[in-house]
């Protein structure tokens, strides 16, 4: 299978503006979750997609292959579609720029998955084992069926009782894997659909044009960066992980 892997990065973030480039114990974040994917995945696969020169000039300085993309972007996945265009590949695999501590195994489980399962869309998902984040509303929340496809995606607490306590959750990991022909679909839209405009969640987009999503168990290793306190959460990982130089 014809496969590339890209990392879109965006400057402007509403939360922590120049996100990408902020340094992780002294190594940019967007250096930082390229060198965890080239542990399992050759250079000349990855790239990054960004649409602003400080982050492209960053990467070129580690000799990675970016692709500037539009700055009207509405999410990252409108971003990797974009690449389309510019890379010969049949699955466009997606790891988030924002994740530093990407377990490199994930990835090698999301290419082995898209020859087990070809011209699907894939997701990563883990259990949630803490109920903070079950309650946390910037936290995607997943409910799958048993063949594990996607049945829906929320930050809401589901899935719930009535007394809406927490008995066993999901989360969603932000790794996917996208069929050229997916992306084309999900780019021919030119605004987000209603769910994924009430939910902030771009993958519901795909259910909602009528795509199987079928999600695939990953390591919960992984740390976001979303607000200035998981700067210090992650550099307490990176410390505690030995990844200090790597």
């Amino acid at each position: 299978m014809n496969y590339c892997v890209i990392i879109p990065a965006r400057y402007q973030s509403s939360r922590l503006p120049g996100k990408p480039l902020i340094e992780l114990s002294g190594i940019p974040m967007i250096i930082r979750t390229y060198q965890q994917c080239i542990k399992t995945c050759p250079a000349e696969k990855i790239y990054v997609a960004t649409d602003d020169e400080r982050i492209r000039d960053t990467c070129r300085l580690y000799g990675i292959q970016v692709i500037m993309t539009s700055s009207n972007c509405l999410t990252g996945t409108d971003r990797i579609a974009e690449c389309v265009e510019y890379i010969d590949a049949d699955v466009f695999i997606n790891v988030q720029g924002d994740e530093p501590l990407f377990n490199p195994q994930d990835l090698d489980l999301l290419i082995s998955n898209i020859k087990k399962y070809p011209g699907e869309v894939l997701n990563g998902y883990c259990e949630i084992t803490d109920e903070s984040l079950f309650r946390s509303a910037t936290i995607p929340k997943v409910v799958f069926r048993p063949d594990g496809r996607l049945l829906y995606m929320s930050r809401s607490t589901i899935p719930s009782n009535k007394d809406q306590g927490f008995d066993k959750a999901w989360r969603q990991v932000c790794a996917y894997a996208f069929p050229r022909k997916a992306l084309k679909d999900f780019a021919s839209v030119l605004e987000k659909t209603k769910l994924e405009s009430i939910e902030d969640i771009e993958i519901l987009r795909f259910l909602e044009l009528g795509w199987d999503v079928r999600m695939l168990e990953l390591s919960n290793d992984s740390i976001a960066v979303d607000t200035p306190d998981d700067i210090q959460r992650v550099e307490t990982a990176i410390r505690e992980r030995n990844l200090l130089n790597v």
